[in-house]
């Protein structure tokens, strides 16, 4: 009988946030001490994918940690300011959506492919950085 995983499609988005759930999942597992994240930088040279460099590692590890529940849960946080910027950015990509629904579905999902690789990359980053805080070769 065949995993879950190898019935999926390789470019599966199913597989792509089981992926990314699972390695979420090994960095809670490893970092049992989160707080030892508090001030330590986001070292761009060894990621350079790292676009905000005022966040530290503790605020990457809630940051993944909390897009992982929403990927499980399906729930989407509510929050007034980003929802109103969302429902402007609707706004102005309705006559879109309206022309070529398709095509934009295949941007955006396109896009979460990549959002959800980027994300793993940087959960595998964030627990190789906590095993050399700690001291334990990986």
């Amino acid at each position: 009988m065949q995993s879950a995983d190898a019935k999926l499609s390789q470019s599966s988005l199913q597989l792509a946030l089981r992926r990314y759930s699972s390695v979420v999942r090994d960095m809670e597992q490893t970092i049992l001490l989160p707080s030892l994240l508090r001030d330590v930088p986001y070292d761009e040279a060894a990621d350079c994918e790292a676009a905000d460099n005022s966040m530290d590692l503790y605020e990457y590890y809630l940051m993944l940690k909390a897009i992982k529940n929403t990927v499980e849960s399906g729930l989407i946080p509510h929050d007034d300011a980003k929802a109103k910027s969302q429902a402007a950015l609707h706004k102005g990509l309705e006559p879109l959506l309206e022309a070529q629904p398709e095509a934009l579905f295949h941007f955006h999902l396109r896009g979460l492919f990549t959002v959800m690789a980027t994300l793993a990359k940087k959960s595998q980053n964030l627990t190789e950085k906590y095993l050399d805080i700690i001291g334990v070769s990986h």
